[in-house]
């Protein structure tokens, strides 16, 4: 995708990007609050990023250097018959804000669903993050307000594995 910006480049997180990503990771969760849930690791992520193929990053750089991320994978759409790509993290360093870099990383993401044929795009945005709700609505995304999403982890995981749902209350 073209941008106004001649500066920024994006392109794809490598196994010496790891240091980064991981700060990077970082910075988004301490702004959403989160910080105390991250546990990944460099190995981690170089297992699940770069063994294992789970998830690919795009890393944007402003003259050189790291000024944000989109960290993403394939989904599937059983109603669409097709691949999707979900957007798991966006994060656009704060003194970068502003300058088309979030953007660019979304239609750089646009181009890479049609590139591979997918049917759709998506993410999750925290309910409080009004500034970046604003910005989603104005590239034209949708909030999927019928939905709910829903998460099982840590022993409720372990439990439901081992055949031992929890009761229902």
């Amino acid at each position: 995708m073209a941008t106004e910006n001649p500066a920024l480049e994006i392109g794809w997180g490598r196994r010496e990007d790891i240091p980064l990503i991981l700060e990077l990771i970082r910075d988004l969760a301490d702004y959403e609050k989160l910080l105390d849930q991250v546990t990944a690791t460099p190995a981690l992520l170089e297992e699940w990023l770069f063994d294992k193929e789970a998830a690919r990053v795009l890393i944007a750089r402003e003259d050189g250097e790291a000024v944000g991320f989109a960290l993403f994978f394939r989904n599937f759409s059983t109603f669409l018959g097709k691949g999707g790509i979900y957007l798991e993290d966006l994060y656009v360093r704060p003194g970068a804000r502003g300058r088309g870099i979030g953007t660019a990383l979304l239609g750089r993401l646009a181009a890479i669903a049609l590139e591979e044929g997918c049917g759709r795009l998506e993410w999750w945005c925290l309910d409080w993050n009004q500034p970046s709700i604003r910005f989603y609505r104005s590239l034209g995304a949708q909030a999927m307000e019928d939905w709910t999403v829903y998460r099982v982890t840590g022993q409720a995981l372990r439990d439901l594995a081992e055949g031992r749902p929890r009761p229902r209350s």
